[in-house]
């Protein structure tokens, strides 16, 4: 049963466009929805942890909002999930990871549950147990993590 989710955040949680305005501010689309499944799944008592490559004060920012451990400027995702899940005493397989590109693919395979966008790398999308209808950052997060909640994956007592 999954106790921990990992999402990457650009591609997944944002669309992975990287939006610039004309003095040089970048700026990120993140989805509601996405809000609300990590909200339903906090409420079933699974953790959720952000790892993402980029170092961006915007992420930290969304993810503070959410009230979401966020990692930035994580070149070795997979490291960070073998960390993360041996400082809360969460076995690897009780965890399970989103991803859309090549970088999140080591960190994929260390999970119990691995899950993609649509419109993740096609490298992703043939090595995870989960490819979602809708694509990063239109509501992959939430689908993901209905499927978990439906499918009953996440622990009845938790």
């Amino acid at each position: 049963m999954i106790e921990l989710v990992f999402a990457d955040v650009d591609g997944v949680l944002t669309d992975g466009g990287m939006y610039y305005g004309s003095t040089g501010e970048l700026l990120k689309r993140f989805n509601t929805r996405d809000g609300m499944g990590m909200r339903r799944l906090r409420d079933a008592g699974v953790h959720i942890v952000w790892i993402t490559q980029e170092d961006s004060d915007i992420v930290r920012v969304r993810a503070t909002k959410l009230q979401v451990p966020c990692f930035t400027g994580i070149m070795d995702k997979a490291a960070k999930v073998r960390e993360v899940c041996a400082s809360m005493g969460i076995d690897l397989s009780a965890s399970a990871y989103i991803g859309d590109d090549v970088n999140d693919i080591a960190a994929m395979q260390l999970v119990g549950i691995a899950a993609a966008p649509a419109d993740a790398e096609e490298a992703v999308r043939v090595t995870v147990d989960v490819v979602c209808t809708r694509r990063g950052g239109e509501g992959a997060f939430r689908e993901f993590a209905e499927y978990l909640l439906k499918e009953g994956k996440i622990a009845k007592n938790r």
